[in-house]
């Protein structure tokens, strides 16, 4: 369930005027602007975005940049960006910035739908005119690059049936390429876990549990390391609870020194609409501590009020 549904009925011309006013003259008036936006879904946004370009005669997102900074920029930017487009910037980013960053290749193709990858794909070419795969060549290497590929592929099974013979099979296959070898085979994890459906997967960690008296988790984090574990990971947990990964990437995000800005902004903006509902109550139970009050222990300022409403109240 989403925390920021968008109102029943709303003028597009009444909101661009509202934020128009917003940044006009001294000063900026930030709570107007996340007033406005917070209680727009997307496609909302998307059509503000149009008719402040056509009734004002200025480009809602320059306005924006120039008025706006930092990390309160940038989840006003994320908000103001088409679903699929911010997943193909965040990618971008993710393999053009300095440095790569795993962590995002790996949530964001880990925890998307077919469909979703799909579009992801299109864009990424339309927008860069390489393709996704191409940069994830370019930019990683061995096994991870092959998790990579295969999930960026979008092809995995998304039916229902489970075969149980066949889910016994694969169970027994990541068994002996794992805990009962010397060495591990890691291409019966991916093709297993990159292309079997939910329903079929969660039946061969039952059958892998009865046969390895160990969690398929236990098994991946003994048998690899780095980032080859943990896509291999992510894609277990969202297999198992979506929500709950999510959950756990937001609290890796803000616990201890220093905050990760790039994973709380992307999750916070990229699941509000989404099962942000959900996600709050696995951080609760998983951690004994509500999300809204870790986000108001972390952040600080305009950046804290625009998450802790795209998180719901507390």
């Amino acid at each position: 369930m989403a925390t920021i549904k968008g109102v029943s009925s709303f003028s597009a011309e009444q909101e661009a005027q509202a934020l128009r006013k917003a940044m006009k003259g001294f000063g900026t008036d930030e709570d107007a602007i996340i007033e406005v936006l917070t209680k727009l879904n997307v496609s909302q946004r998307q059509q503000v975005l149009i008719t402040y370009k056509s009734s004002i005669g200025r480009d809602l997102i320059d306005d924006l940049k120039s008025e706006l900074s930092g990390n309160f920029e940038r989840v006003i930017i994320g908000l103001m960006t088409p679903t699929t487009m911010y997943d193909v910037h965040e990618l971008r980013r993710a393999v053009k910035g300095a440095g790569t960053d795993e962590g995002c290749l790996i949530e964001i193709l880990a925890s998307r739908t077919n469909e979703e990858i799909r579009r992801i794909n299109e864009n990424y070419k339309l927008q860069y005119g390489c393709t996704l795969e191409e940069d994830i060549v370019s930019d990683t290497s061995s096994m991870f690059r092959r998790v990579l590929v295969s999930l960026a592929t979008g092809n995995r099974d998304e039916g229902t049936y489970v075969d149980g013979a066949l889910a016994q099979q694969d169970a027994q296959c990541l068994y002996e390429a794992g805990e009962k070898k010397w060495g591990t085979d890691e291409v019966q994890f991916m093709t297993i876990l990159c292309t079997r459906n939910r329903f079929h997967l969660l039946r061969v960690f039952d059958a892998y549990r009865e046969i390895a008296n160990k969690d398929i988790t236990e098994s991946i984090k003994s048998e690899m390391s780095g980032d080859l574990e943990d896509a291999l990971l992510a894609v277990v947990k969202c297999m198992r609870n979506k929500p709950a990964y999510f959950a756990e990437r937001l609290y890796k995000s803000m616990k201890g020194l220093g905050t990760d800005d790039n994973t709380l902004i992307r999750v916070m903006v990229s699941r509000c609409e989404i099962d942000m509902l959900e996600i709050r109550r696995e951080f609760l139970s998983m951690y004994g501590k509500s999300l809204y009050s870790f986000i108001k222990g972390d952040c600080s300022g305009d950046y804290r009020k625009v998450l802790l409403r795209l998180c719901g109240e507390g």
